[in-house]
């Protein structure tokens, strides 16, 4: 298999492609790096400062929270976000599929996807985009935006999470 695996290491090997230990594969003028593709979608998105969550929420977005549990587990929750796990995304937001959640009501559907620090979140995005949810877009910097913007303004009002 190419790719990570399951215990977090990355397997180098192609199907079909033998190379010598230490051989990198070569990209080609086709073959976009991750930035690339990163940058790309984002040129589609109309991304979400994290100061202007709370006001998009009242407008009534979807906050949808992709990070893994341990993630949440160790950082927090984000408060009325949808947790949806990246890997059944698209089945979940997508209006059209029996497996979608139920605040999904039409393809006009405002979704701001989330996640650790605002890079999957976008490729995500732009994958709800092409499945028609044309208001898709993702939180600029991610939770730990959110979470730096959350705590200074509880500092300056005084207050702590629990109140």
């Amino acid at each position: 298999m190419f790719g990570p695996e399951p215990n977090g290491s990355w397997n180098e090997r192609e199907p079909g492609v033998e190379r010598e230990p230490g051989v990198e594969r070569e990209l080609g003028p086709s073959m976009p790096t991750i930035d690339e593709l990163v940058e790309e979608a984002r040129t589609r998105l109309v991304r979400v400062l994290p100061k202007d969550l709370a006001q998009e929420c009242a407008a009534g977005a979807l906050v949808v929270d992709i990070r893994p549990s341990e993630q949440r587990s160790r950082d927090g929750e984000m408060p009325d976000a949808t947790v949806i796990d990246r890997n059944v995304l698209e089945w979940r937001l997508d209006p059209a599929s029996p497996h979608r959640i139920n605040a999904i009501d039409g393809y006009d559907q405002r979704v701001i996807v989330v996640c650790n620090e605002g890079y999957s979140s976008s490729l995500a995005a732009a994958t709800l985009l092409d499945l028609g949810l044309h208001r898709a877009t993702d939180l600029v910097g991610g939770y730990q935006a959110w979470a730096q913007l959350d705590a200074s303004m509880r500092a300056s009002r005084g207050t702590t999470p629990s109140d």
